[in-house]
């Protein structure tokens, strides 16, 4: 077995022991050295491994070069090492390379867990030449007076070694992104089990370089599922300024901006842990912390030692301020740098989501761990000397008795055994067609291109590095608790990076991740639905105030980002809405109170036309019939029914028929009757105002049923212009809140213009009536007349002024009334009194009264004229006995002529 030896020195490597199945193992070590551990095993093909045996390097503080020395043993990156010494072990006798009569040998170097370091390492590894002694060795011991450091020494003769073909390694990412661009110059494979930065992705840049793991990229879309999961929108940013940090941090804050996830700090803390400015860092960062109260989720891509310092200076200012424990309590979500570490009181940080990389089966490695640790007491099989130094040296610097069972991480582990095995099936495939017993026969890149073609198999599953370099199997989600005074990281889920989804192990009831929906870790406090948020200029958009929807806005969920607008053809909303309201249709409609009376009306105006018409009909043989213009009376009622079932076409839903139907209706019947009442003005006109000799000439002239059919063919006319040009519609009127359904006249001249006409006509016969309002009272209509007339005139010229100003659903009710107005107007003073004298009257109702009517009229008229020539003769007037004589001849043939013409009348 190869002895120890201080960098730099001469060495022995004894091949008796290297060749035995005890440990195929050579050590070199010094204690406290400037080159930390190294450790070879011979085969066929060489393997490099760069792990980080220690945490740091003393920083040279010189300008001259001085390799530095490398400080505290790191017990994660020990295990590291001795899994892939294991690794070699297992698949040197696996029957893959068996049956290839191939074995694999291994040169691990330690990186300190620094750049400079690692590249020192990776320069020796691409050496043409390296020597391993072949011969018998003799140890020295000597110890540094200065330091106390004592360093074991070989001497050996030297040979030439094969060089190495591919390389595992580094653990970090801004390590092995120097090594990788160092590699790529002679194209030789690196295989890393925990560098995570996407930069490494890009086959242009680093086409040398494959991993194990999956990359940043998938990591931080995993942690951003989660904490959007949860509602998490106020989060916290703890990371370094190493390449896995900032490339981490850029990942995160790319992948945040398309879910609505704001982080309301960055503390970006220095790589290394020697630096001068750490402790600073950290208490600037725990201050930070402490300040944002609200900010309840950090997510952190620190080192495991740098958080360990975070969480006690957190604490240590909690406590200084005089706060309770809880006040420090947040939900840590912990990357997979320090998401497996050990650490003690956990429930007062709160607490700890962890993601881990996949786990595989390590059993075998833990026994031969078991044996390492037996060996160092003398008690197994693997007792050599160098490995009791190895151990005697861990207990020198991190204490007697010291495990490293604690930093036995299955995820790293198992990534370290597939990389292994990786090459193990490249290389099988590669010597298929090449010497691989010849050194200078094979080239790095020929496994290179083997890693790339060829699939390994472990555990019954079968794996191959992606076109970008990666193998994605996903993440174990963790969360840790306290267990035996130590943390225990419980997986509870599962990420899978090709549909983004969480499947977790057991049911919500069960899972720990349940406990974290109560945790609200916000900037704003959730707007309700019926508000937005309206950020202020300059600050976070998820630091906003929630104000209330305008009036048709609404917001239907949770922190709406804008209010959505209604569509306001058909709906509304008011302030602060969650929903439109439909608005509601308004009309006239059936079940109106207003509209029921005036339905009732109408129909009782129908029923006591039609009853009126019965009774005409019957006694149309009675003077008082007669008098009232026979069949014309009969027109004038089926005319006033007409109308009065036009006005119920005002109520109810309207519709383009039913709004031109309603005001032709009403302006023909109307129209109709109006021109039978003229009619009747005009007879009674004739018969008694004007001068006899002229009335045979006028009678001759005057036809009834000609004046009625030529007045209402006039307005007919007008109706169909009206209907043909520009005709009555159905239209609704979008009001705030509601829909208003009406008629729209089409044209308001044509409408004016049939409603003139019918009042030219109503005006005529008011005119004509008032002249004969003194007549017999059996022919007294015309003061009938004049009333309904002057009713009619009146209601529409109100009608006008409020149809104008009047809008809503009450205004077809406007219409309807002066309509029903008109229509009683005519029934009540028209035939209401003609019905009094038929059913009460009935001595009244005859012949020979309407005579002794129309001789008591005459006589009145006689006196009337005697009256008045008296009157002129008493006030001095002095005519003669002939011209006396004259007159009175004259007055009675005026009397004569004017019984004659009542008669004539009266028969007519």
């Amino acid at each position: 077995m190869r002895g120890l030896k201080r960098r730099g020195g001469s060495s022995v490597c004894g091949s008796s022991v290297c060749g035995s199945s005890v440990a195929v193992l050579c050590l070199l070590l010094t204690v406290g050295g400037a080159a930390g551990f190294e450790a070879v095993v011979p085969g066929d093909i060489m393997i490099g491994g760069i792990f980080p045996l220690h945490e740091d390097v003393q920083r040279n503080t010189s300008f001259a070069p001085k390799i530095p020395q490398c400080v505290r043993i790191l017990d994660r990156g020990v295990v590291r090492a001795l899994a892939m010494v294991d690794a070699v072990q297992r698949a040197n006798a696996a029957p893959l390379l068996a049956n290839a009569n191939l074995t694999l040998g291994l040169w691990i170097r330690d990186s300190c867990s620094d750049v400079s370091t690692a590249l020192r390492a990776t320069e020796d590894f691409i050496r043409e030449e390296r020597h391993c002694g072949n011969t018998t060795t003799a140890d020295t011991t000597t110890t540094d007076t200065n330091t106390g450091n004592t360093t074991i020494a070989d001497t050996t003769a030297t040979g030439r070694r094969r060089p190495v073909m591919a390389l595992v390694g580094a653990g970090q990412s801004e390590i092995s992104i120097a090594v990788a661009r160092q590699l790529t110059l002679q194209m030789i494979p690196q295989i890393s089990y925990s560098s995570t930065a996407s930069i490494l992705s890009d086959k242009s840049r680093f086409p040398a370089f494959l991993r194990t793991i999956p990359n940043d990229e998938h990591q931080t879309g995993a942690m951003v599922s989660l904490i959007s999961s949860f509602q998490w929108s106020w989060v916290g940013m703890v990371t370094t300024d190493g390449d896995y940090g900032l490339s981490a941090l850029n990942n995160f804050l790319w992948q945040t901006a398309d879910r609505q996830i704001c982080v309301a700090f960055k503390s970006v803390l220095p790589e290394s842990v020697t630096n001068q400015n750490i402790h600073a860092a950290i208490r600037q960062t725990a201050l930070t912390i402490y300040n944002n109260p609200k900010v309840k989720v950090i997510v952190s891509f620190a080192k495991p030692t740098i958080m360990e310092s975070l969480f006690k200076e957190l604490k240590r200012q909690t406590l200084a301020a005089g706060d309770s424990l809880d006040a420090m309590r947040r939900v840590w979500i912990a990357s997979d740098s320090w998401s497996s570490m050990d650490l003690k009181n956990v429930e007062e940080l709160g607490h700890v989501v962890g993601f881990h990389f996949k786990r595989g089966n390590i059993e075998q490695f833990v026994n031969f761990l078991s044996r390492l640790e037996a060996s160092e007491e003398g008690e197994g099989p693997e007792n050599s000397p160098e490995l009791k130094r190895f151990y005697r040296t861990l207990n020198a610097e991190k204490g007697e008795g010291r495990s490293l069972r604690p930093e036995l991480y299955a995820d790293a582990v198992f990534s370290v055994q597939m990389a292994v095995l990786a090459i193990a099936y490249a290389a099988v495939e590669m010597c298929r067609h090449n010497d691989c017993k010849t050194p200078e026969a094979i080239q790095p890149w020929q496994l290179l291109e083997a890693l790339w073609m060829e699939e390994f198999e472990t555990e019954g599953a079968r794996y191959r590095f992606d076109q970008r370099g990666d193998i994605n199997l996903g993440y174990d989600v963790s969360v840790w608790k306290v267990q035996a005074g130590g943390t225990v990281q419980e997986t509870v889920a599962e990420y899978q990076p090709q549909n983004h989804s969480f499947s977790f192990t057991r049911g919500d009831a069960m899972n720990p991740l349940t406990a974290l929906k109560n945790i609200v870790s916000r900037c704003s406090s959730s707007c309700a639905p019926g508000q937005f948020k309206k950020s202020a200029e300059g600050q976070h958009t998820c630091c906003y105030e929630c104000i209330n929807c305008t009036e048709n806005y609404y917001s239907n969920s949770t922190d709406m980002d804008q209010c959505f607008s209604c569509n306001t053809d058909r709906e509304w909303a008011p302030e602060g809405s969650v929903a439109c309201i439909p608005k509601e249709m308004l009309f006239f409609c059936w079940n109106n109170g207003f509209a029921i009376v005036l339905v009732a009306f109408s129909a009782l105006g129908i029923v006591l036309a039609l009853l009126i018409s019965a009774l005409f009909y019957h006694q149309r043989h009675t003077p008082v019939v007669r008098a009232s213009g026979g069949p014309l009376s009969q027109v004038i009622l089926y005319s006033l029914i007409v109308s009065f079932v036009s006005a119920m076409l005002f109520v109810g839903q309207p519709n383009s028929a039913q709004c031109k139907a309603r005001q032709v209706l009403y302006g023909i019947s109307f129209t109709v009757c109006v021109s039978c009442v003229l009619v009747k003005t005009l007879q009674i006109l004739l018969a008694f105002q004007f001068n006899p000799a002229q009335q045979d000439v006028l009678r001759k002239l005057f036809q009834p049923y000609v004046i009625v059919s030529v007045c209402s063919a006039l307005q007919v006319v007008t109706c169909i212009c009206w209907l043909v040009r520009k005709s009555p519609f159905s239209y609704i009127i979008n009001q705030n809140t509601t829909l208003l359904q009406d008629c729209h006249e089409g044209s308001y001249i044509a409408f004016g213009v049939m409603l003139g006409y019918i009042a030219l006509l109503a005006f005529i016969c008011f005119v004509c009536a008032f002249k004969c309002r003194k007549l017999p009272q059996q022919y007294n209509e015309a003061r009938f007349i004049t009333f309904s007339m002057l009713l009619y005139l009146m209601s529409w010229l109100l009608f006008i002024p409020i149809y104008v100003t009047t809008s809503g659903v009450y205004l077809p009710a406007v219409e309807m009334v002066v309509i029903l107005i008109s229509n009683y107007g005519i029934l009540s003073c028209h035939f209401f009194p003609k019905c009094y004298v038929i059913l009460l009257k009935k001595d009244k109702n005859t012949q020979s009264a309407f005579k002794k009517s129309l001789y008591e009229y005459s006589s009145k008229s006689t006196a009337s004229f005697e009256t008045s020539e008296s009157s002129e003769n008493a006030v001095g007037l002095d005519w003669s006995t002939v011209e006396i004589k004259s007159v009175e001849v004259s007055v009675l043939n005026q009397d004569l002529k004017q019984r004659q013409s009542l008669r004539r009348s009266f028969s007519v």
